[in-house]
Protein backbone atom coordinates (compact mmCIF):
# COMPACT_ATOMS: atom_id res chain seq x y z
CA UNK A 1 0.00 0.00 0.00
CA UNK A 2 0.86 3.71 -0.94
CA UNK A 3 1.87 6.10 1.98
CA UNK A 4 -0.42 9.37 1.91
CA UNK A 5 1.35 11.89 1.50
CA UNK A 6 1.26 14.93 4.39
CA UNK A 7 0.85 17.58 1.89
CA UNK A 8 -0.34 17.42 -1.65
CA UNK A 9 -0.49 20.14 -4.82
CA UNK A 10 -2.70 19.23 -8.14
CA UNK A 11 -1.62 20.41 -11.36
CA UNK A 12 -3.48 20.33 -14.76
CA UNK A 13 -1.99 19.43 -17.94
CA UNK A 14 -3.45 19.76 -21.16
CA UNK A 15 -2.40 17.14 -23.33
CA UNK A 16 -0.44 18.57 -26.40
CA UNK A 17 -0.12 17.17 -30.05
CA UNK A 18 3.65 16.51 -29.84
CA UNK A 19 3.12 14.19 -27.13
CA UNK A 20 1.22 11.84 -28.83
CA UNK A 21 3.14 8.88 -30.61
CA UNK A 22 2.14 6.74 -33.43
CA UNK A 23 -0.35 4.68 -31.46
CA UNK A 24 -2.10 7.68 -30.93
CA UNK A 25 -1.74 7.89 -27.25
CA UNK A 26 0.77 9.97 -24.80
CA UNK A 27 4.78 8.72 -25.65
CA UNK A 28 5.51 6.56 -22.30
CA UNK A 29 8.33 9.03 -21.95
CA UNK A 30 6.13 12.06 -21.78
CA UNK A 31 4.90 11.01 -18.43
CA UNK A 32 8.41 12.14 -16.41
CA UNK A 33 7.83 15.82 -18.09
CA UNK A 34 4.37 15.96 -16.47
CA UNK A 35 5.31 14.66 -12.71
CA UNK A 36 8.09 17.52 -13.23
CA UNK A 37 5.70 19.86 -13.15
CA UNK A 38 3.75 18.62 -10.49
CA UNK A 39 7.05 18.56 -8.65
CA UNK A 40 7.71 22.12 -9.12
CA UNK A 41 4.14 22.89 -8.29
CA UNK A 42 4.50 21.05 -4.89
CA UNK A 43 7.95 22.86 -4.23
CA UNK A 44 6.65 26.01 -5.17
CA UNK A 45 4.21 25.22 -2.88
CA UNK A 46 6.91 24.49 0.01
CA UNK A 47 8.56 27.93 -0.72
CA UNK A 48 11.42 26.39 -1.56
CA UNK A 49 12.03 25.90 -5.22
CA UNK A 50 15.22 24.55 -7.41
CA UNK A 51 16.24 28.54 -7.24
CA UNK A 52 15.99 27.90 -3.47
CA UNK A 53 17.61 24.46 -3.20
CA UNK A 54 20.16 25.59 -5.21
CA UNK A 55 21.13 28.63 -3.67
CA UNK A 56 21.16 27.01 -0.31
CA UNK A 57 23.98 24.80 -1.66
CA UNK A 58 22.59 21.40 -2.26
CA UNK A 59 21.27 20.20 -5.73
CA UNK A 60 18.30 16.83 -5.60
CA UNK A 61 19.07 14.27 -8.34
CA UNK A 62 16.30 11.46 -8.63
CA UNK A 63 17.67 8.43 -7.81
CA UNK A 64 14.75 6.39 -8.14
CA UNK A 65 11.52 6.26 -10.13
CA UNK A 66 8.87 4.24 -10.88
CA UNK A 67 5.64 4.41 -13.06
CA UNK A 68 2.47 2.34 -13.40
CA UNK A 69 0.84 2.77 -16.29
CA UNK A 70 -3.10 2.21 -16.20
CA UNK A 71 -4.39 3.95 -19.13
CA UNK A 72 -3.02 6.15 -22.00
CA UNK A 73 -3.84 9.66 -22.13
CA UNK A 74 -4.44 10.92 -25.61
CA UNK A 75 -3.98 14.40 -27.79
CA UNK A 76 -6.27 16.96 -25.87
CA UNK A 77 -7.40 15.38 -22.86
CA UNK A 78 -7.19 16.92 -19.52
CA UNK A 79 -4.87 15.53 -17.05
CA UNK A 80 -4.97 16.42 -12.78
CA UNK A 81 -1.28 15.60 -12.15
CA UNK A 82 -1.21 15.16 -7.98
CA UNK A 83 2.25 15.26 -5.78
CA UNK A 84 1.97 14.22 -2.70
CA UNK A 85 5.12 15.00 -0.07
CA UNK A 86 5.99 11.64 1.50
CA UNK A 87 9.19 12.04 2.68
CA UNK A 88 11.34 14.88 3.23
CA UNK A 89 13.71 14.18 6.68
CA UNK A 90 16.47 11.87 5.09
CA UNK A 91 14.93 12.00 1.13
CA UNK A 92 12.39 13.85 -0.74
CA UNK A 93 9.75 10.98 -1.63
CA UNK A 94 7.05 12.16 -4.03
CA UNK A 95 4.00 10.27 -4.89
CA UNK A 96 2.06 10.95 -8.22
CA UNK A 97 -1.54 10.54 -9.59
CA UNK A 98 -2.20 11.28 -12.88
CA UNK A 99 -5.92 11.51 -13.80
CA UNK A 100 -8.30 12.40 -16.37
CA UNK A 101 -9.55 15.94 -14.98
CA UNK A 102 -13.07 15.33 -15.78
CA UNK A 103 -13.90 11.50 -15.20
CA UNK A 104 -11.33 11.23 -12.14
CA UNK A 105 -10.06 8.23 -13.67
CA UNK A 106 -6.35 6.78 -12.80
CA UNK A 107 -4.13 7.16 -15.81
CA UNK A 108 -0.69 6.68 -14.19
CA UNK A 109 0.94 6.50 -10.60
CA UNK A 110 4.09 7.17 -9.91
CA UNK A 111 6.67 7.88 -7.48
CA UNK A 112 9.87 9.54 -6.82
CA UNK A 113 13.00 9.84 -4.89
CA UNK A 114 15.30 12.64 -4.53
CA UNK A 115 18.26 13.15 -2.51
CA UNK A 116 20.61 15.84 -1.71
CA UNK A 117 23.79 16.83 -2.77
CA UNK A 118 26.47 18.90 -1.51
CA UNK A 119 27.14 21.41 -4.54
CA UNK A 120 30.68 21.91 -3.47
CA UNK A 121 31.85 18.95 -2.62
CA UNK A 122 29.03 16.46 -4.33
CA UNK A 123 28.60 14.57 -1.33
CA UNK A 124 25.02 12.77 -1.08
CA UNK A 125 23.61 13.70 1.95
CA UNK A 126 22.48 11.21 4.73
CA UNK A 127 19.69 13.58 5.82
CA UNK A 128 18.07 16.30 4.13
CA UNK A 129 19.41 19.87 5.03
CA UNK A 130 18.00 21.90 7.66
CA UNK A 131 17.13 24.19 5.16
CA UNK A 132 14.56 22.26 3.53
CA UNK A 133 13.34 20.52 6.92
CA UNK A 134 12.70 23.97 7.92
CA UNK A 135 10.68 24.88 4.75
CA UNK A 136 8.51 21.63 4.35
CA UNK A 137 7.52 22.57 7.99
CA UNK A 138 6.04 25.72 7.58
CA UNK A 139 4.32 24.89 4.61
CA UNK A 140 2.42 21.88 6.82
CA UNK A 141 -0.95 22.20 8.19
Amino acid sequence: MRSRGVLQVDSEILVPFFDVDSMDVVWHGHYVKYLEVARCALLDHLGHNYVDMRASGYAWPIIDMQLRYVRGAVFGQRLNVRAELVEWENRLKINYLISDAKTAERMTRATTVQVAVAIASREMQLASPQVFIDAVERALP
